[in-house]
């Protein structure tokens, strides 16, 4: 987990330029969906082809979180980048210009459905009742990725709660597009990773300044009423 925190000087500025540093002051857990974006083996296991080593330490902040909101009657969903070796996620605009040639067909057969990277981290605690959801996209909310929103809009969801892994990728892209899309968005710091802190905060910093809330798992659980 990053032992990092957003600098006291772009607080400063979110409080003058608001009147208050949070945008949101409540979360109605009954309108609310947890994204756990990423927490595969292939990101999260020290074998994995794109292993982060802060993100097991996430998982039980995550944890938490999910527990704080079922119990408060919210919502959790298990994202999960999933691609295959034709068609529209086989993204060839992603792996043919950023993954060295001979590493493409390893790495998109990683994050294949059956292959051990595609995995969820054996540490998080996944419920039945839980939506696993599958994107093909670094955004779970772009058009076409995944399902998401059409679930989040068919239960009432209105504010998400973004964890996981890459702060400053899959997790910040999301949020950014959860935002645009008119949802009431967090990012929860302490239960997002990234390579380095500098990345971490990088992602945190932008998001934080136009898009969101950034809060941490303590604050968020106050928020949704559990312990």
């Amino acid at each position: 987990m990053h032992d990092v925190e957003l600098p006291a000087d772009l607080l400063q500025w979110l409080r003058e330029r608001r009147g208050k540093q949070h945008v949101f002051d409540h979360i109605d857990a009954k309108t609310t969906a947890l994204l756990v974006i990423d927490m595969q083996n292939g990101f999260v296991h020290p074998d994995g082809f794109a292993y982060i080593e802060k993100a097991a330490g996430t998982s039980p902040n995550i944890n938490r979180l999910a527990d704080a909101l079922r119990h408060a009657g919210g919502t959790v969903a298990w994202i999960r980048a999933t691609f295959n070796p034709e068609g529209r996620s086989a993204w060839h605009m992603y792996f043919d210009n950023f993954v060295p040639a001979e590493l493409r067909d390893d790495w998109r057969a990683q994050m294949t459905p059956g292959n051990h990277g595609h995995e969820f981290w054996h540490e998080l605690d996944i419920h039945d009742d839980d939506w696993i959801v599958d994107k093909d996209r670094f955004s779970a909310m772009i058009q076409g990725a995944s399902d998401l929103e059409e679930r989040l809009r068919r239960h009432g969801i209105d504010t998400v709660l973004v964890t996981g892994t890459l702060t400053n990728c899959c997790c910040e892209s999301t949020a950014r597009d959860a935002m645009m899309r008119d949802f009431r968005t967090f990012m929860i710091s302490d239960a997002n990773s990234a390579r380095t802190d500098e990345d971490h905060i990088a992602g945190l910093r932008t998001f934080v300044q136009v898009f969101g809330d950034v809060i941490n798992t303590d604050e968020a659980v106050a928020m949704i009423g559990g312990q």
